[in-house]
This record gives C-alpha cells, structure tokens and sequence, in this order.
C-alpha cells in the first residue's frame, strides 16, 4: 500500500486535480473540504501526510496545523498559500509545517514537495528510533555495579540530572567507563539536544582550539570556510572534554573564560557569542600533581570540578566483576548469536583474582574474545588468557609471608589478603590510615576486610 495523503482545501476543482496526479503517483488520497472536516478525519485515520490550505470556510489552516500536529507530531503538513500570505506561511513553517507552496502550483512541484515530507518524516521517525535506543543504552539503570561505591557513583548521576550542573569532572583509571557515566548524566537530565565529544589528546593545541571553538574564514591558511566548534554545534546540550588531563596551558584560559563568562569568540573572530552548553571533563590523569607541576591551572581544575565524580578501577570493586563478565556474555551472545552460559564458579574465580589493569574494558574484551574464538557453549579457565589463570598455592601459615619466595606463585587474592592483615597491623588497626597506605578509600578497605574475613 502507497503513503496516504489527506488533501484539505474548500475548492473541488483543486481537491479533483491534486488527488487524481497523486493517485496515478500511486499514493492512497483522501478529500476534506474544511478544516473541521479534516481534523475529524484524522483524528479517526491518521495519514502520512497533509496538504493543507491555509484559507478555509471554516477555521484557519493555521489551527487546522495546531490540531493536527497535536494529534500526532511527526506528521508532515504541506500548506498551500496565495499570493500575498508569505508572512502566514512563515508562522505555519515555525508551527510545524514542513514547506508552503504558492497557488497556483505545478503538479511535478507539489509532488516533490510531498516526496521529500515523506523521506524527511520517514528520517525523523529513524532518528527518533535511535535517539530512543541511545536513552536506553545510557540510562544508568542498566549500569552494571552492586559494590557500594558505584552504587554511590548511579546515585550521584541521578541528582545530577535532575539539578542540571553545569561543570562535571569525571576520574578514573582509563576503562573504567568515564565516556559511559558522561553519557549517562546527559541522557538522565532528559537533554533533547546533542552530546558532542572530543578526545583532547587526539589533536595538537592549535587545530583542538578551532575545533572547539571554530574559526572565522581567513583566520589562518586552510581557513578558506567560516567553521562552527563544538560549542557552538551543542548549543543546549553537552560538550564532552575527555582527556581534559592533556590540554594545553594557553588553550587552558580559554575554556576558563568560556566557563566563567559563558561567552567565547571563534578563532579570529571579533563578537562575543553566548554558550548554554554543559560541559563534562574527564581525565585519568593526577590532575593535582600536574597543577603542582605547572602543566594545570588551579583556576580551571576548581571551576571543572563543581561536582566532581570518582570511578573506582575494577579491582577496588571485587563483587561488580562476574555481573559484568554476566552482562557481556547476554550483550556478545546476542551479537554473536552464541548460547553461552553465566560464569562458571571456577571462571569467576579466576576473574576475582586477577588485578585487570584495563578495567572494565579489558574485562570486556576478555569475554568477547572468548566468545569468538571458543565454540564450547561454557566458558572454561582454559579459553582465558594465560596472566589470569594461575594457579593457587598453599596458604602460609597464619597470613604470614617472610619472602617474596612464600609468596610465589600465590593467587593475587591471597596477596592482598596478606597485604591488608599486615598493613592493618603496622597501623594499629586505624583503617584510615592503613587506606591511605593501601592507596585506596575507606569504604573499599571495609568491603575488603569483610570480603577476605580479616579480623
């Protein structure tokens, strides 16, 4: 069946003519001769598009408009003008009409103006699909982590969503899922407007500047175009600064001015332009250190960090790790049209064990390549990679360990058992300052101390 169109427009002879060059175009044409008429008719029949006159016996097209997209929003509305109402045609485009074409109109043009409403419409409903998609595949509530610091971290994107911060700074070990939580606070706040990334260590100073910024022509040599930056392009939605860690000084006090003053000028530019835009940084660097180094502002790292979120590497988070290699099995089992199974005990084992140096992405990566390259409906010790099966030593006695002899080959869960009992000794039990020691936060000392019973 041919897209259905709807033609409203109080003159027979128009409704007789348009439908019959439609009908041969092999589109399904329906006729009302008001606006009542045509609302009424919609209402019980919905059609792909509308040819709407913008003059009728009855009410105006313009609120035929408003009636119609209030029924259904997507649908794209062709009004008909006369000579002379240009100005009310341009109210109807701002209401929601996709074009207006002057009577009298050549049939070949009305019939390319109802093709592209139709491709165009059928566009929106994709981008509608996928932007759908993409609020469900960032939506926090899917994130996998039981262990309390990141059920701290889901905690902190709600409130952060719903107050609409301005600066955010992200931490964490590269892998840990900084790009993830970005999208996430973006997509929680309900942004309907884009989410715009860029990796500041990809791109040297000069050309990072114009892409955040943009340029006017002539600004440098290859400016032979006026550019828009990034700023510009997410105008009311989210600029994402990854690797923030590696910007440039002098680049450095231009994004301080742009936060503090929420203007910025394009590279070689004069005006002022205003920025309503979110900005998220992350970084897997000491931004601390690199201040005392003099390779960070102390201004800037402040000013990005009004609400500052610290994403724990996996082996802080000893209990999130087999839901995760879980939830890449169901994500690969799907993709690869697999029926693996959960982890086994002995695999997860395995997995507890090991100190994943790339985190989650190394975790995931680790079960793909399992999946692809095993056929076995089961993953086995024997399908992961060799630094993570080991094998398990006798325990020594009393957690003691005189050597480095005693401690190998010992599981790395054993060593940090051992590791954890004898800090906590040489602290006198003060779990403060053991964490510090540990170079890990309190809360994951507790969990740990609980976790391998160490009284």
């Amino acid at each position: 069946m041919g897209k259905r169109i709807l033609i409203v427009d109080d003159e027979k002879a128009i409704r007789w003519s348009l439908g019959e060059a439609l009908a041969g175009a092999e589109y399904e044409v329906s006729e009302a001769p008001n606006g009542l008429t045509a609302v009424k008719k919609f209402e019980e029949d919905p059609v792909d598009c509308v040819v709407l006159d913008l003059k009728l016996p009855d009410i105006d097209g313009l609120r035929v408009l408003r009636k119609i997209k209030a029924i259904d929003e997507g649908v794209s509305v062709i009004m008909m003008t006369a000579y002379g109402e240009i100005e009310t045609a341009v109210e109807a485009i701002r209401g929601g009409a996709y074009d207006f074409i002057q009577k009298p109109f050549q049939l070949e043009k009305m019939k390319v103006a109802i093709r592209n409403a139709l491709e165009s419409s059928g566009m929106r409903a994709e981008l509608g699909d996928l932007r759908k998609k993409e609020r469900e595949a960032y939506n926090f509530k899917n994130f996998i982590g039981r262990s309390a610091v990141m059920q701290q971290v889901f905690e902190k994107i709600k409130k952060i969503g719903a107050s609409k911060a301005s600066t955010i700074l992200i931490q964490g070990e590269s892998g840990t899922g900084k790009e993830l939580v970005a999208r996430a606070v973006h997509e929680c706040s309900g942004a309907q407007f884009p989410f715009l990334e860029i990796n500041c260590s990809a791109l040297p100073e000069t050309l990072l500047e114009s892409e955040l910024f943009g340029h006017e022509k002539g600004a440098f040599t290859d400016a032979k175009f006026r550019k828009k930056g990034l700023f510009e392009l997410a105008e009311g939605g989210t600029i994402f600064l990854d690797e923030i860690g590696e910007m440039g000084v002098t680049l450095q006090s231009r994004l301080l001015r742009v936060i503090e003053n929420k203007t910025f000028r394009r590279v070689g530019g004069v005006k002022d332009l205003r920025v309503n835009t979110r900005i998220i940084s992350a970084t897997n660097r000491d931004l601390k250190r690199a201040i005392d180094e003099g390779k960070f502002r102390s201004d800037l790292y402040y000013r990005l960090q009004v609400i500052p979120i610290h994403l724990a590497p996996l082996r802080e988070r000893i209990e999130d790790i087999v839901p995760l290699g879980n939830h890449f099995i169901s994500v690969f089992n799907k993709e690869f049209n697999k029926g693996v199974k959960k982890v086994s005990p002995a695999v997860g084992k395995l997995l507890e064990g090991y100190r994943w140096p790339g985190n989650v992405r190394e975790l995931k990566n680790v079960i793909e390549r399992a999946m692809l390259l095993e056929a076995e409906d089961e993953l086995l010790p024997e399908h992961l990679p060799p630094e993570i099966v080991h094998e398990e030593a006798p325990a020594v006695s009393k957690g003691e360990a005189k050597s480095l002899d005693d401690l190998y080959p010992m599981s790395l869960e054993s060593m940090e058992k051992i590791l954890i009992g004898k800090t906590l000794a040489e602290s006198a039990g003060n779990k403060s300052k053991a964490a510090r020691v540990l170079g890990i936060s309190r809360q994951t000392l507790r969990e740990k101390i609980k976790l391998y019973g160490i009284e």
